[in-house]
């Protein structure tokens, strides 16, 4: 509602058919990548769920980018090369034999990673239209299909949930202005940059997870999220 009412309020021009059918295929995958995420989140570590759907989600569009628009730099390179070390080792099970939700995290945070790396390629895709219609496309696309994932999976609301009503609003609009100012970034610059630095929100997170949560990690653990932290940079200096 608030993307829409951006685009009605501005009067800006409603893109070709085409463009919103990207932004909304864009946003069906998006919120798959978040639902993916969030259940990742809440079933593993913080700490190793952010730092490999944040490096996923970076290093893929640049190797779309490579494809499209040619090869990637030295240090691009080496810092795909550290992404895909830091899954190799954030995989591993550390000082303790990895248990089921440890596996189910990670695997989760791979498809939220491979989502989140698709919705940025697919609203580039879209085009340089509005971007207020280009959003509102995404995330019309994005709740019609928690609408129907509501209806035929049916699930019991969670007690409470009241009280997290104005935060989840809240937490909305600051993704709906996100989303604008990735397509607005991915409009003036390269889909390998905007969605690097997009992706380094894996850093704050690992903190937050280290301060408020007291989450410990094993070395091997520790070193993965580093080589994560570094392939992030090395992609956006690239």
């Amino acid at each position: 509602m608030l993307a829409v009412s951006v685009a009605l309020t501005t009067s800006a021009p409603l893109p070709p058919l085409g463009s919103l059918a990207w932004a909304g295929a864009a946003g069906i995958f998006g919120i798959l990548a978040l639902v993916a995420f969030y259940q990742g989140l809440a079933i593993g570590r913080m700490g190793i769920v952010a730092p490999v759907a944040g490096v996923l989600g970076a290093a893929i569009p640049v190797i779309v980018g490579a494809i499209t628009q040619g090869l990637p730099s030295v240090l691009q390179a080496a810092g795909i090369v550290l992404a895909v070390a830091s899954v190799a080792l954030v995989s591993r099970p550390g000082d303790q034999p990895a248990g089921a939700n440890d596996r189910r995290a990670l695997v989760l945070a791979i498809v939220a990673g491979g989502g989140f790396a698709l919705f940025f390629i697919l609203m580039r895709q879209a085009g340089d239209g509005s971007i207020a219609w280009l959003v509102s496309a995404s995330r019309t696309a994005s709740v019609s299909t928690i609408v129907v994932a509501l209806l035929v999976l049916r699930p019991r609301a969670p007690a409470g949930e009241r009280r997290w009503v104005g935060i989840a609003v809240v937490a909305g609009a600051f993704d709906v202005l996100g989303n604008g100012l990735f397509v607005a970034a991915v409009q003036e610059g390269s889909l390998a940059i905007a969605a690097v630095t997009s992706s380094l929100y894996p850093i704050t997170t690992v903190i937050l997870a280290r301060a408020i949560l007291g989450e410990r990690f094993a070395r091997v653990h520790v070193i993965g999220i580093a080589a994560a932290t570094a392939a992030i940079v090395c992609i956006a200096a690239g």
